[in-house]
């Protein structure tokens, strides 16, 4: 079964109000935070500690909020953390009932070979770039797009559209530039 953009766009809206209604707003990188500081945990066990008053940290980062992030890192079984796991096995199932990724999807996009060829180490290269640049930037911005934009947008909050503005101000040139081919 495959949904138009519209269909998907409607779903897409409604999971996002019943996360809103029932949990919380979504936003997901933060989670990339708690991952670095279960792996850095894992091989200090000094990162993470339980306190009197309850679960802190060495890292300032960490500790903040009370230790928020320092308990997420002790216990990464909460909703968050399940979230974005159930975000990439969603995708994956969703990549799987429609038939997988035929092996030029999977190696190189049509649109980026007309523009930068077939090589596929310029391709990982920008993808990592792009992807890091990114999550840095959430991360110095308190948030994510799904965070800022999406469920920020939704509660009618002003930084959300703000941030959507920007992010299209960006966006769009940028990509205007990149892919003048298609």
């Amino acid at each position: 079964m495959t949904l138009s953009w519209k269909s998907g766009g409607v779903l897409l809206g409604v999971v996002f109000f019943l996360a809103v209604l029932l949990v919380k707003p979504i936003g997901v990188s933060t989670q990339f935070v708690i991952f670095d500081g279960i792996l850095w945990n894992a091989v200090d066990s000094a990162v993470v500690t339980q306190t009197a008053e309850g679960v802190t940290s060495s890292n300032a980062y960490l500790a903040k909020s009370d230790g928020k992030y320092a308990k997420a890192v002790a216990n990464p079984l909460n909703y968050s953390f399940v979230f974005v796991i159930a975000m990439m096995l969603g995708a994956a199932v969703s990549v799987w009932a429609r038939g997988g990724l035929d092996r030029a999807e999977r190696t190189m996009p049509a649109l980026w070979r007309a523009n930068f060829g077939d090589g596929a180490g310029k391709r990982y290269l920008a993808a990592f770039i792009g992807g890091f640049v990114v999550l840095y930037g959430a991360r110095l911005a308190g948030g994510c797009t799904s965070g800022h934009m999406m469920s920020g947008m939704m509660q009618t909050s002003i930084s959300g559209y703000i941030f959507a503005l920007g992010a299209f101000a960006a966006a769009i040139p940028t990509a205007m530039m990149l892919y003048k081919e298609g």
